[in-house]
């Protein structure tokens, strides 16, 4: 996997499930190809969790992420998430109450102290399936907690939630610290609102796709990051049906075609 993403021409990677959870085993695996390890998943449960007991859960990542120099930690709420549930359709994912907004605000908000003073900041991650899916979910998010608590745009599952990642650049670049740039199939997308598919199965059908093979125009997207000096990750994301979509093919698309329009807006690429 690191070896063809290095040969993808991708100068980083965020952290697999199947990756080694141990910096002696993760850090010359990656020394290796020359990449770096910009961020990854971690979901969390702050609805049943106190934030002392989440932090104590993240320390082994939080840990492997600071040995291995993570700008970041993805940060996403997964309690009563359907992301993975095969039978559950969209339209069903869980709505707060105003007790649990007010909860998950408070809880956000300590952990991020928390994640701060270890020098990991949280960059959450809005997310198909979950309590923070919405264009207005991570608005009303981004606008209730501390600065602490950073965002992370993610174009795909925006688009996918009719929500617009422009929007979320120009009313908070300054919590804007990781950025996924993941494509839709408008086809399969449509059809998925339609029918109210599962994510899991709108993904294996073909969702999602790299920057450059779907249908959203990165120039005005990364013309706003420019303009609001956006300097950090941007990552080439999709999930995709391996049987389907060759991973390393497709890592290619998506790194020539975004590397070529981000110079084209502005950004100098650092390799």
């Amino acid at each position: 996997c690191v070896n063809e993403a290095s040969r993808a021409g991708l100068t980083g990677v965020e952290a697999g499930g199947k990756f080694p959870k141990n910096s002696d085993e993760l850090i010359p695996k990656l020394e290796k190809e020359k990449l770096e390890l910009c961020s990854g998943w971690y979901g969390a449960n702050l609805l049943i969790n106190t934030p002392k007991e989440e932090f104590s859960k993240m320390q082994g990542q939080l840990k492997l992420f600071k040995a291995c120099k993570s700008p970041c930690m993805v940060f996403a709420e997964i309690t009563n998430s359907i992301q993975g549930d095969q039978n559950t359709p969209l339209s069903k994912r869980p709505i707060l109450s105003k007790d649990d907004w007010d909860k998950l605000i408070s809880r956000i908000n300590e952990i991020s102290k928390m994640m701060e003073d270890a020098n990991m900041p949280l960059a959450y991650h809005h997310h198909m399936g979950t309590v923070i899916e919405s264009e207005s979910d991570t608005r009303r998010l981004m606008e209730s907690t501390i600065d602490k608590v950073k965002l992370l745009i993610d174009t795909g599952h925006m688009l996918f939630a009719q929500g617009n990642s422009i929007n979320l650049v120009n009313d908070f670049s300054e919590k804007l610290i990781h950025v996924h740039c993941k494509d839709i199939r408008k086809d399969v997308l449509i059809k998925s609102l339609k029918n109210d598919s599962t994510f899991r199965k709108a993904f294996l059908d073909g969702a999602f796709t790299v920057p450059g093979d779907g249908c959203i125009d990165y120039k005005p997207f990364l013309k706003s990051l420019k303009d609001k000096d956006y300097s950090g990750w941007l990552v080439v994301e999709a999930e995709q049906d391996p049987i389907k979509a060759n991973p390393f093919v497709y890592a290619k698309i998506g790194y020539n075609y975004l590397s070529k329009t981000s110079k084209e807006c502005g950004f100098e690429i650092i390799n």
